[in-house]
């Protein structure tokens, strides 16, 4: 059973950057498209980024040019660097993949 274990976010002013990591342990193949969704308060879950088992990367429009994800398939492990952030990027973030989620991360963008 593959469980998602993540790290990094938290409080960060305009402008600044952060990266979360998700580390999948269990067993999971490379082969596998890796997501990271986020959710702010009173909204619905939105897709932020995918990335195949090729490294084709996919990108919500707007996070495009800011973000980026990134995997490392001899950790088991998908980034997302997270650059020039905005408050509206404020959110609990959170890694996906086969329906599997990790516990959440909070990243909030205030000064």
């Amino acid at each position: 059973q593959v469980q998602l274990v993540q790290s990094g976010g938290g409080l960060v002013q305009p402008g600044g950057s952060l990266r979360l990591s998700c580390a999948a342990s269990g067993t999971i193949f490379s082969i596998l498209g890796r997501s990271w969704y986020r959710q702010a308060p009173g909204k619905q879950r939105e897709l932020v980024a995918t990335i195949t088992g090729d490294g084709i990367t996919n990108y919500a429009d707007s996070v495009k040019g800011r973000f980026i994800i990134s995997r490392d398939n001899t950790k088991n492990t998908v980034y997302l660097q997270m650059n020039s952030l905005k408050p509206e990027d404020t959110a609990v973030y959170y890694c996906e993949v086969l329906n599997t989620w990790g516990q959440g991360t909070q990243v909030t963008v205030s000064s």
